[in-house]
């Protein structure tokens, strides 16, 4: 089983694949329970998305992790993936100021990874 900072790794890698963009790692282990990291895209339509998020999944448990849910589907201008310990939003569109996670959450750390 990888370390968390090599999911964090997987899951960019594969969000970069699939060729999204503008990724934004949020650290969250202050202040969340549910989840030790924030992983914020944007894809420019819903089926770039979808294959995001599938891509996240598949190479997920290509290294031993489990998916715990996937929220949205094709209508969906929000996907979010929960792989337990990191959560993934994947945005179409204006939806991601919409929501502004970054902001909401702008007194918590960020971190970088290379790709």
């Amino acid at each position: 089983r990888v370390k968390i900072l090599d999911l964090l790794t997987i899951v960019c890698k594969a969000i970069d694949d699939r060729l999204g963009e503008n990724i934004s790692i949020i650290d969250m282990r202050n202040v969340s329970p549910f989840n030790d990291y924030m992983v914020i895209c944007s894809a420019k339509n819903v089926r770039m998305a979808l294959s995001i998020v599938d891509k996240i999944e598949q190479d997920a448990n290509k290294y031993g992790y489990d998916v715990r849910a996937i929220e949205g589907d094709d209508t969906s201008n929000w996907i979010l993936i929960d792989l337990y310990t990191i959560v993934a939003h994947v945005f179409v569109g204006t939806e991601r100021e919409v929501y502004n996670l970054e902001n909401l959450w702008i007194d918590q750390p960020r971190l970088k990874v290379n790709l």
